[in-house]
């Protein structure tokens, strides 16, 4: 059984004298942003699976968007939210891995096994939960690394501007005759550069450009770790193949049944069970030997015939390419049709004026068979219809229902890609958007139809208001 809080490469603190000299050695440094990054992708799945954002959840699969155009089954709903979260941590604990190879302890030099280890649970977990005051205290302290990484980063990037600003000043007092103005300048922007200089200091000394790699990648680890046990436990009940196995009050004999399952995975020598005397005196020891023990194969990255064992975590394990071809992901139209229900949302607006160019715009980002619909609606509505403000309001009303539930699912996915597109320089550490959130599952002929719907309110609206809007 291996010990979570046992583990030599958690221990929060190294007490070998040598290490002291190897630190100075083994900074961080330039690789303090990237890792700077990752520390944020993880908190962003820490928090993101708090009891607040779990009860947003499951208030949000109820919603009449996510019931009406994904699933009312909240197995497959769950099913999709576990998936997104553990690909997301099995990428998250890749990049951990990889500055792993960085750190002089043997087990975060292989945080690869580690992790496979865990994901075959059979890692004991010990006092360490999710939300404990030490783990908080971690986070809070990940949380201020963060910050100064960023802090560091924009302070760097002000620093080159000035010393561009710097040279050109230069070559142009070469070339002109220096005066007193010139010379005030110089001085000024001297005087802006040393004290940029200094807090591009300040900011590296308390930022993760200073720390060692052994103990950014521990807390990562340990946060990892966190992680995936909370995430077995917020969607086990409804992920029956998570694992929720632990050795610790299992007999030898069920041990080695265990280990017999999946020889290639681990190597691991099982608790000796604890003899307790019915007579005599009280055994001194009443907590049983932790070993340690490392994984022969990594598995942090599976493929749709893989899994855990006999068992498929999940078919969804590429959660963004398992939508079918009837949804809009399936179609690649979800953040097409979200930015033309943002569109109409926008022009929806009383205040808001639509010129024949953002009309024909909007028009144009219909693919034909939705042209055809929205050509073939308006022509029963507008023909028969006066302009009359009374009824645009009647229009507006529909609208407004429509666009209550359909409205959040498309800034859902607009937002998806955006974080998405945006993970690269982002420090960002609040909790992501999921793919069940958006249009990405949505059915394609409900959502076509409520699109449908919508335009043609909205051009009935114009109509009635004798706004600049003509049927196409």
């Amino acid at each position: 059984m291996v010990g979570f809080a046992k583990m030599g490469w958690l221990s929060s603190v190294n007490n070998n004298k040598s290490s002291k000299i190897a630190d100075d050695v083994n900074k961080m440094g330039i690789l303090a942003f990237e890792t700077a990054k990752i520390m944020s992708r993880l908190l962003c799945l820490y928090k993101s699976l708090s009891d607040s954002e779990i009860s947003k959840l499951k208030k949000e699969m109820k919603s009449r968007g996510v019931a009406y155009l994904n699933s009312k089954d909240e197995g497959f709903l769950y099913s999709l939210a576990c998936a997104e979260r553990l690909e997301d941590l099995d990428k998250a604990a890749a990049a951990v891995a990889r500055l792993g190879h960085k750190c002089s302890d043997f087990g975060l030099n292989r945080f690869d096994l580690v992790y496979t280890d865990l994901k075959l649970g059979i890692i004991d977990f010990g006092k360490l939960e999710y939300g404990s005051k030490e783990i908080e205290k971690r986070v809070d302290k990940m949380e201020k690394l963060i910050n100064a990484t960023s802090g560091l980063y924009s302070a760097l990037e002000n620093l080159t501007e000035l010393e561009i600003s710097d040279r050109k000043m230069k070559q142009w007092k070469e070339r002109k005759a220096s005066g007193q103005l010139q010379k005030v300048n110089l001085d000024m922007l001297n005087q802006k550069l040393e004290q940029q200089r200094k807090q591009v200091r300040q900011f590296r000394e308390i930022s993760l450009w200073n720390q060692t790699f052994d103990k950014s990648v521990g807390h990562m680890a340990r946060i990892v770790c966190i992680i995936y046990a909370r995430i077995c436990l917020v969607f086990g009940p409804y992920i029956p193949v998570l694992p929720s196995l632990s050795l610790r009050n299992m007999r030898a004999s069920q041990q080695k049944e265990i280990i017999k399952v999946q020889p290639e995975n681990c190597l691991i020598e099982p608790i000796r069970e604890q003899v307790i005397s019915r007579s005599g005196p009280i055994p001194t020891t009443s907590k049983p030997t932790l070993v340690r023990f490392y994984s022969r194969k990594s598995i942090f990255f599976l493929c749709d015939d893989e899994g855990f064992g006999s068992e498929k975590l999940a078919k969804n394990n590429r959660v963004f390419h398992a939508a079918g071809p009837l949804t809009l992901g399936g179609s690649g139209l979800a953040l097409r049709y979200a930015n033309v229900i943002s569109l109409v949302e926008k022009y929806s607006n009383p205040s808001e004026t639509v010129d024949l160019n953002s009309r024909e715009n909007l028009y144009q980002m219909l693919p034909g068979n939705l042209k055809k619909t929205v050509r073939s609606k308006l022509s029963k509505n507008l023909k028969c219809m006066d302009e009359d403000e009374s009824l645009a309001e009647g229009w507006r009303d529909a609208l407004k229902q429509i666009m209550e539930w359909l409205a959040p699912m498309a800034h859902n996915t607009i937002n998806w890609q955006l974080e998405r597109n945006l993970e690269k320089t982002k420090f960002d550490i609040k909790p992501s958007v999921l793919l069940l959130q958006t249009l990405h599952y949505s059915d394609k002929e409900k959502t076509e139809a409520a699109i449908a719907d919508i335009l043609v309110a909205l051009s009935c609206i114009y109509k009635c208001e004798n706004r600049q809007w003509s049927e196409p």
